[in-house]
């Protein structure tokens, strides 16, 4: 079995994984460190929860440690840039506690977040610098930090770094950047289109896949059940009852959508939080230490806010609204079963949703088990809303405690989705199921239409 001492790392940071649970090395890190400390620019592709913070943070340190001089004024050595404040702050913690017993200096700059703080602490420069790119592009307009120096560039969850939600972002700061540095960028899935973008920022990288993109932890247990938006609620108010002191993470589409049903649940007795894009940090950093001490049950997030939530006691995952984007799928459910634990995903898919499943599917490669209902017919699906009208708010017009509907009249009958795909069978005229039967959709002789290609 191969060691971290194996891997050739210096003596001191051998020193400081002793005291931590690490005590042999994941396969990404295997494969990766050698390559990294060999200075190789490279690409890691592994599921969430194999270890990738310490597959490029123990190299990185390893080659800053052999500089043995500070990195001056304002000057950083080392930039990690990720998609959000939760990730950045897992990632902080974690090289920190790597360099212990050294004097490799870390900072953290995030939004939500005193920014002269972050300048003053920049003063004297930094060897590692974690950062959420606004924030950053914030602090070089200011004249706080210079990238000039930085010989290393990480981007994790580079996936989404280099999607249009950050590519922008990402150029503005790379012209700060020295074109002579070594890159390494790390996620769980690389669609094509990005992949060939990130290839711009990589010189000759070495590619390290420790499994198939979008593939999930293998001790998860996956399902689906097919369920009316308004009877949601109700239906994840029993699948919680189910397991009681149990952690689960619960992820919406909106984060308006995430506070109502927070709201819902808080109502109905669960110990739950909320936690998205438009809360405070300091709200995100209260709700998330509650979440880790046990002191909250059940958190609802939003995509990009469950980024980083590196949480051993999650067991539970259920996907209350399914993703717009089938790689996001992979990254929710790899919230649990982390470290080598188990732990199960329960998705509900309305009637408006049959694309998104059809979407996360064929990435897998398979059919998720159906737990409850069956795949929803033509006519379901042709009175479903269009995409993104009143998704992520099915809460409100969820069941009361006493099984009363609440919330707006239905809406009228829609055009079926664009590209959703052409589901067989389903009984011509066959009424849309009523709220009292949250156990599925119209019947169908066939489960569901094919993927679409």
């Amino acid at each position: 079995m191969t060691t971290f001492a194996d891997l050739g790392l210096s003596p001191k940071l051998l020193a400081a994984l002793e005291k931590t649970q690490l005590k042999a090395p994941t396969p990404i890190q295997a494969q990766a460190i050698p390559h990294i400390m060999a200075g190789k620019d490279l690409m890691g592709l592994a599921q969430t929860g194999t270890g990738k913070t310490a597959a490029f943070g123990l190299p990185l340190l390893h080659r800053i440690l052999d500089l043995g001089h500070p990195p001056g004024p304002k000057n950083i050595r080392a930039l990690i840039l990720v998609p959000t404040r939760e990730l950045a702050t897992q990632i902080k913690d974690n090289i920190t506690m790597f360099t212990q017993g050294t004097a490799v200096k870390v900072v953290i700059v995030v939004g939500g977040a005193s920014i002269n703080k972050q300048a003053q602490a920049l003063v004297r420069g930094a060897d590692v610098l974690v950062a959420t790119p606004g924030r950053l592009i914030d602090l070089l307009g200011r004249g706080d930090v210079s990238l000039e120096k930085c010989g290393y560039l990480v981007l994790d969850e580079a996936d989404h770094m280099l999607d249009m939600g950050f590519i922008h972002s990402l150029r503005q700061i790379a012209k700060h950047i020295p074109v002579r540095r070594q890159t390494m960028m790390f996620s769980a899935t690389m669609p094509k289109d990005i992949n060939e973008i990130a290839e711009t920022y990589l010189r000759d990288p070495v590619k390290v896949q420790v499994a198939p993109p979008g593939k999930p932890a293998e001790k998860v247990t996956q399902g689906v059940h097919f369920i009316p938006n308004g009877d949601k609620a109700k239906l994840l108010e029993e699948y919680l009852k189910k397991h009681p002191g149990e952690q689960a993470l619960v992820f919406s589409r909106t984060k308006h959508g995430a506070d109502k049903l927070a709201k819902v649940l808080g109502g109905w007795g669960f110990r739950v939080g909320a936690i998205h894009g438009n809360r405070s940090q300091n709200q995100r950093d209260r709700i998330l230490t509650e979440f880790k001490s046990g002191a909250v049950d059940v958190l609802v997030a939003t995509d990009v806010a469950a980024r980083g939530i590196d949480i051993p006691t999650v067991r539970h995952v259920y996907n209350y609204d399914l993703p717009n984007v089938a790689d996001n799928y992979v990254h929710r459910i790899g919230r649990t079963a982390r470290a080598g634990a188990s732990g199960s995903s329960i998705s509900f898919c309305s009637p408006a949703e049959m694309g998104e499943l059809a979407d996360i599917e064929k990435l897998l490669k398979k059919s998720l088990p159906i737990l409850g209902g069956a795949a929803w017919g033509a006519d379901a699906i042709a009175a479903a809303p269009k995409p993104g009208q009143n998704r992520g708010q099915n809460q409100a017009r969820g069941q009361n405690r006493g099984g009363q509907k609440a919330g707006s009249k239905p809406l009228p009958p829609k055009a079926s989705r664009p590209g959703a795909g052409k589901p067989q069978g389903g009984r011509p005229g066959a009424a849309k199921p009523s709220a009292a039967r949250p156990q599925g959709g119209a019947q169908a002789p066939s489960r569901r239409p094919k993927p679409r290609g």
